[in-house]
């Protein structure tokens, strides 16, 4: 099953320092110092588990963030419950492969208490046949499925959205401070190597406490 990439950190580690914290001004990437004041759009970063919901062309698996992941037994047949079968899919992309992309989430999950006491599947991307799809396509499938979709917070350069998570920024699903944000510019780019250009900003890795 395909393994959604990694998503970088815009600033190299301290690794001398018992919490490794971030390097400010020390882009892990060229490309970030390079677009780093151009327009990204941001999205809520969930605490949780990475989870993909992959379909063949005739049939729906579920996986984690690798192939040996173990995937919470409530969550599993949470995922059951939205995805009985592969009859939606077959209806939306006959023979097609797809891949659902997104974060398992909930009391029992990392630190996901906080999200609610039940667990749930939150979508954040797609990939259909080798394409990553658009936002405004991903809203329409997230409809489609009956899926909530990771919301945009907002949009801008680098630099606001890492001032907008340092000052605790609130989560849309409650009253408390989100994960962060991941980070894409506006219209989807990739690195000479062929990897996306995109980035996550946590709000833990700039606590000093």
């Amino acid at each position: 099953m395909n393994e959604y990439h990694k998503i970088q950190t815009m600033f190299k580690r301290d690794m001398t320092h018992p919490k490794k914290l971030l390097i400010e001004g020390q882009w892990t990437l060229p490309e970030f110092e390079y677009l780093a004041n151009n327009a990204w759009t941001w999205t809520e970063k969930v605490d949780g588990t990475n989870i993909r919901i992959k379909y063949d062309g005739e049939k729906v698996e579920f996986g984690g963030k690798t192939d040996n992941a173990q995937l919470p037994g409530r969550l599993v047949k949470r995922l059951q419950e939205r995805f009985p079968d592969a009859a939606a899919f077959k209806q939306e992309f006959g023979l097609t492969p797809v891949c659902l992309y997104g974060e398992g989430y909930g009391a029992g999950i990392q630190k996901g208490g906080t999200y609610g006491p039940e667990q749930d599947f939150v979508l954040f991307d797609i990939k259909i046949d080798g394409w990553w799809l658009q936002r405004k396509h991903l809203e329409s499938l997230a409809q489609t499925f009956g899926l909530d979709i990771v919301p945009i917070v907002g949009q801008g350069t680098l630099y606001e959205a890492i001032s907008h998570v340092k000052t605790g920024m609130k989560s849309t699903w409650g009253d408390f401070i989100s994960e962060g944000i991941v980070a894409r510019p506006a219209i989807e780019l990739k690195a000479r190597n062929g990897e996306r250009i995109i980035t996550k900003i946590k709000h833990c890795d700039f606590v000093q406490e």
